[in-house]
Parts: structure tokens; sequence; C-alpha cells
């Protein structure tokens, strides 16, 4: 008998009526329940899209825009740091900008 693995739980998701058993950390839970919910609101999405795909196609459509949403999520990310840099950079500009005119103003007086 294998030990008992308490940070591990099994669960049942249900996708466009069938079942899929896994297990997964209890911490995780919610975020597959919900990961399973998001599949199955783009699955039904589609289907009314084009009801006389196939099931295989329209979990294709389902895969490409979970695809597509991850990289443009993944591309925002990465350029998070980015803009607060161009951010920091912006409001040193200006500092110095308005320093300067009131620099300018000060010598013209």
């Amino acid at each position: 008998m294998q030990p008992l693995n308490t940070d591990k739980q099994h669960i049942t998701l249900l996708l466009d009526e069938q079942r899929v058993a896994l297990n997964v950390r209890r911490e995780k839970e919610p975020v597959y329940r919900d990961a399973a919910a998001m599949l199955n609101r783009l699955f039904r999405k589609f289907m009314k899209m084009d009801p006389a795909a196939s099931v295989e196609k329209l979990w294709m459509y389902v895969a490409l825009e979970v695809a597509v949403n991850l990289h443009d999520d993944a591309r925002e990310k990465n350029l998070q740091p980015v803009n607060s840099k161009l951010e920091e950079m912006n409001r040193l500009i200006e500092e110095a900008l308005a320093d300067s005119s009131a620099q300018e103003y000060k010598i013209q007086s």
C-alpha cells in the first residue's frame, strides 16, 4: 500500500460531458475547476458559432483561443518591466525639463 499523500487530492472534472480524473495539489484544486469551467464556456461558444463542427474541431478552436490568450498574457507580462522603466524615465525627464525651465526663467529675469 502506498503512503497517503496529504498534499494531493483526487478530483474529477467534466469537460464536454467527458469525465477527467486527476490527482492535483490541494491548493491548485480551485484553479483546475476554474480552468475546466473556462474550457467548457469556450467549447459552448464555438459550438454555437459552428454547430456542424466535429468535437475535435471545436476542441482545436478552444486550444487555439487559450494559446492566443496565454501568448498575449506572457507578452504583456514581459513588457511590464519595460513600461515601468519608461514611466520612471518620463518622470525624470519631466522633472529635468521643469528644473531647466525654472533656471532659464531666473537667468532671463
